[in-house]
């Protein structure tokens, strides 16, 4: 019997588990953090190069489009770190069944986007 098998993956109906979401998650955090080190560099060189520079930053830091820039790195950033724990934890063997998988990965992403939300509103 011949078993019809599809061609290609329809990724919009997998439903993945919440370690893997966190996994994803942890992945995308980490490539926005990588590409926002030139314009975090550029941003710290412009800031320090002279008063001309910082106050032209502190205008273009007031956009709130620059702003949501800002704080989706703020979130990748506490994310990754989060997350970056859990999986050391889970290297060493510690929190492995599935129970605790899910659980580990419910805090990552409470404390994430909670620890996002208190400093993005002090800082907004």
């Amino acid at each position: 019997m011949q078993k019809t098998r599809p061609k290609h993956l329809a990724l919009w109906q997998i439903r993945l588990p919440l370690p893997g979401i966190v996994s994803i998650l942890h992945r995308i955090s980490g490539l926005l953090m990588f590409a926002a080190i030139p314009l975090m560099l550029y941003a710290l060189e412009g800031s320090l190069a002279s008063n001309e520079r910082f106050a032209a930053f502190k205008d273009c830091i007031s956009n709130p489009l620059v702003k949501l820039f800002l704080l989706a790195v703020l979130w990748a950033y506490l994310h990754h770190a989060c997350a970056g724990l859990r999986f050391l934890c889970l290297d060493i063997h510690k929190g492995l069944d599935l129970k605790t998988a899910r659980l580990t990965s419910y805090v990552v992403l409470a404390v994430s986007l909670s620890l996002t939300v208190i400093i993005g509103a002090i800082t907004w």
